[in-house]
């Protein structure tokens, strides 16, 4: 079978002319005389359309794979990335009689045996999943995701493909090796293989939801784990409107402009707050509930943070926020993501001509997309390692431009989120970051000092070839330790004392 998948994904190739793309960069001279053998294709259309074109035909797998190249704008030509970012996540779904032949492999018993109510025509069909309405024997209503049959084998079979035609676009062109087009194949079957595991995807949006327990700004739906296994997905049934059908809002009172605010909050909170974040919130994924409530939906993809990610990330914004670009230049440096003898002078002016020509403009004059493409122009000038952790976040933040377009072109995505930035930056290095560093840290000084006692017995009572070197040596270590950490105890308290005395003082 792979053998015949090869033949029509290089069937596909021939005729969309994605071997002259190749060979036009490469080797020009041959590219020019193989178009002429090959007279009988049309490449009289762009490059990008023609490559978004041949995605779309080799099916679901390669249309995900060119969603997710799109994304990397700091690997790819402009013209390429932005009609790869038009690839649409809607696809044919497949027949009802998989559908409750996979529910029937699930729960070993057929779905009206399992379900009060099945419907099986699908609500909404994906690469690797499609969406069925149901209702639950207890009468709840539920929505139902069954994964594509047979999708496994299908994927790692395009994948191991991708993989080799990686491998030798590397050793052809020294583009491909720049690019690293292994690398960017290996983290698409990454998060791809993260999408097969419907129970990782529940583990997701349970997660999403406890993050959201108590905040009114985004719904989402309950996990009904009985009913959930590695191709089943069960989960509540939300009724809302679809984000990009602006009209519909409008007349439910909607207000746009606030929706738009929200949805940077909610993102802003997902990133700083949580490290947590659903890193696929494109229209198809969000709907709005009437009352001006987001809700997520498909939980495949989430991304998380590190606390050293979060601080570096936050000093960036609201260094940038402030046209502090020397601070955004020296972040970088110290961060190891640029050479150390990286000229500071030269980094920050590069940073400030890109940066400079869109603070105080609405955010229907500003590109994103196009901003990112010239940051990226410019680390690569000055060796910017991209950070892999950091690729979903770019992802969304691509996402989030195009929900604040849709929904309010007036929209100031600085100003909305240079507050929440810098309250939350109040918090992490402020003095009620200190409060909050003292009580996660008191347990642990807590339970360290009464152990001194019982370590300096054991270590008098233990015997050694040369104890009395060797007892010289730990109490000297000990008696450092002791003094250390009697140190940092003076430190908590003194710290103690004077906010409580500038808390009494100010009320």
């Amino acid at each position: 079978m792979r053998f015949f998948r090869l033949l029509k994904i290089l069937f596909v190739a021939n005729r969309y002319g994605l071997d002259q793309m190749v060979l036009a960069i490469a080797h020009p001279g041959i590219a020019r005389c193989l178009n002429t053998f090959c007279f009988w294709r049309d490449l009289s259309r762009p490059r990008a359309l023609r490559l978004k074109n041949a995605l779309e035909r080799l099916g679901p797998i390669f249309v995900k794979f060119g969603q997710a190249l799109s994304t990397r704008r700091d690997l790819l030509p402009q013209d390429i990335a932005d009609e790869l970012s038009l690839l649409q996540d809607q696809v044919p779904p497949f027949a009802s009689e998989l559908a409750l032949a996979e529910i029937s492999r699930a729960y070993g018993r057929p779905a009206h045996e399992v379900f009060a109510q099945f419907e099986e025509k699908p609500v909404a069909s994906a690469s690797v999943a499609q969406v069925h309405f149901a209702r639950l024997p207890d009468g709840r209503e539920a929505a139902v995701k069954i994964l594509r049959p047979d999708i496994e084998r299908v994927i790692e079979h395009d994948l191991a493909l991708m993989d080799t035609a990686a491998t030798l676009l590397e050793k052809i062109l020294r583009d491909a090796r720049r690019l690293k087009a292994r690398q960017i194949v290996a983290e698409f079957a990454k998060y791809l293989r993260f999408e097969l595991d419907l129970m990782r995807e529940a583990a997701n949006c349970s997660q999403l939801k406890r993050n959201f327990a108590d905040s009114d700004l985004l719904l989402i739906p309950e996990v009904y784990w009985e009913w959930c296994t590695p191709t089943v997905m069960v989960m509540e049934r939300m009724r809302g409107i679809p984000i990009s059908k602006t009209e519909a809002l409008r007349e439910q009172g909607v207000d746009l402009s606030r929706l738009a605010a929200t949805g940077v909050e909610i993102f802003f909170t997902q990133v700083f707050r949580d490290g947590f974040f659903h890193a696929d919130m494109h229209p198809g994924n969000i709907f709005v509930r009437e009352d001006g409530c987001y809700i997520a939906l498909d939980f495949g993809i989430v991304s998380a943070l590190t606390e050293h990610d979060k601080n570096y990330l936050a000093r960036n914004f609201l260094a940038f926020f402030r046209r502090d670009y020397r601070t955004v230049a020296k972040n970088h440096v110290e961060s190891g993501w640029v050479p150390a003898d990286t000229h500071i002078d030269e980094f920050e002016a590069s940073i400030r001509a890109v940066c400079e020509p869109i603070f105080a403009r609405p955010l229907k004059d500003i590109s994103f997309g196009k901003l990112l493409f010239r940051l990226f122009q410019t680390c690569r000038q000055f060796d910017v390692e991209i950070q892999p952790q950091l690729v979903m976040l770019q992802k969304t933040l691509l996402n989030i431009e195009g929900l604040g377009r849709q929904l309010d072109p007036e929209l100031d995505l600085w100003q909305t989120a240079k507050p929440f930035l810098e309250r939350w930056m109040s918090e992490q290095i402020g003095w009620r970051g200190v409060l909050k560093s003292i009580r996660e840290e008191a347990p642990r000084w807590a339970r360290e000092l009464p152990q001194l006692p019982r370590l300096l017995h054991q270590t008098l009572a233990k015997p050694e070839k040369n104890p009395h070197a060797l007892l010289e040596e730990k109490l000297t270590r000990l008696a450092a330790r002791q003094k250390w950490l009697a140190f940092l105890l003076c430190i908590n308290g003194a710290l103690t004392l004077t906010l409580l005395a500038i808390f009494y003082l100010s009320r």
